[in-house]
């Protein structure tokens, strides 16, 4: 069975992922369509608005064929590290293509990029010590890196699709078996665009600002998600202000410093924020500066809302399991030959004590609502 594999959030799963997941298997010719998907604690730090489940269900009922989590060691991370952990869980399952939607496809040979940052990787490093001095972020130090080594490339921040292609490249090459790569021009919306279009295809940011503003967004998502969206109540980081809030000050900045990526005194700048202001995002626009983006200070304050360490992650990372989430009768049958790895299909005590950050930031998601239990006696959703 030919496999194809693809990156996902599905916050929520709308017709635009339907039509990747239908291109995916079309150009590719795959028997199976596999979606790595970030539980419930998305790349950009803020909880998914709905549970990892209810996306799940509403993936395998419109063209993927098994879901594995993507654990949050991982999935809360900027785009190299997300897409480590995505490349590798793909590869422990034989994946013969990796397929992403990007605003760039004819022009850029994402193959040869990947090939690119491997064979040079010494000069890339050297290039961005160089840089290191100056008081710019890290997306803004790679940009000036590449267009220096690697003129071909032309990096565009306000694209993050396009960014985090070129991150599954670089990964994807340091396997000795890489898999293809087929990218798949984005249809209709982009990735930023906040309005329904008035076609079925709209981009996630467009549909959570329609839902927020009440507007009608049946026309945009499939049956599935359309009723979860109806039925459920939708998560925000309004619902987590208060425990991160509480985390914040009754927390020393000597342990607020043990945070993992908590650097440059900036936990001082949080503690007296989380004084000052009301609300997620009084919070987060009173922190941020140019050196720490908005996105920056929401993955912080999700490593400090589940109390995540430097030492905890680096050992999470070390951790080398597959969580089913859900599956098709092919998804099940092409699990069943891949038995050489560590699956776990529902997690009990004994799973529980080596996917730690998994289970707490589930068990700290659901504090935000009444959410069903996400870890304990949760088996792989089916058609």
């Amino acid at each position: 069975m030919k496999a194809c594999g693809i990156v996902v959030e599905y916050n929520p799963f709308h017709n635009g992922h339907l039509y990747h997941a239908q291109k995916a298997r079309e150009q590719t010719g795959a028997d199976v369509v596999i979606a790595v998907m970030s539980g419930n604690f998305l790349q950009r730090g803020e909880p998914a608005i709905l549970d990892k489940w209810q996306r799940t269900q509403a993936a395998i009922h419109n063209g993927i064929d098994l879901v594995v989590e993507l654990p949050v060691e991982w999935a809360v991370q900027s785009a190299d590290y997300f897409a480590k952990g995505a490349i590798r869980i793909l590869q422990k399952l034989d994946c013969d293509y990796i397929c992403f939607g990007t605003e760039d496809t004819e022009s850029f040979d994402y193959e040869s990029f990947g090939q690119f940052v491997h064979t040079h990787q010494s000069e890339i490093t050297q290039a961005f010590q160089q840089l290191s001095n100056q008081a710019i972020s890290y997306p803004q130090k790679m940009t000036k890196v590449f267009q220096q080594l690697y003129p071909a490339i032309t990096l565009d921040y306000s694209s993050p699709n396009h960014i985090l292609g070129l991150s599954y490249a670089k990964e994807n090459a340091t396997y000795e078996q890489p898999m293809k790569i087929v990218p798949i021009k984005r249809k209709v919306a982009d990735y930023h665009d906040e309005n329904l279009s008035g076609q079925n295809i709209a981009s996630a940011t467009a549909i959570r600002k329609a839902l927020l503003e009440k507007r009608g967004i049946n026309e945009v998502v499939p049956l599935q998600t359309a009723f979860f969206l109806e039925n459920e109540r939708l998560q925000t980081w309004d619902d987590y202000w208060p425990f991160l809030q509480y985390r914040l000050l009754s927390s020393t900045t000597t342990s607020l410093k043990t945070i993992y990526q908590m650097t440059e005194g900036i936990e001082t700048r949080m503690q007296k924020a989380a004084k000052e202001v009301k609300s997620f995002s009084e919070f987060v626009a009173l922190v941020k500066t140019k050196r720490y983006t908005w996105t920056r200070i929401q993955r912080l304050s999700c490593y400090v809302l589940l109390n995540i360490e430097e030492q905890e992650m680096i050992e999470q990372q070390n951790q080398e399991y597959l969580h089913i989430l859900g599956f098709t009768k092919a998804g099940r049958e092409y699990l069943k030959s891949k038995k050489k790895n560590t699956i776990y299909a529902k997690i009990g005590k004994k799973e529980a004590e080596v996917a730690k950050l998994l289970v707490r930031s589930d068990q700290i998601y659901q504090l935000g609502g009444s959410i069903p239990e996400q870890v304990f006696g949760r088996k792989p959703c089916t058609e």
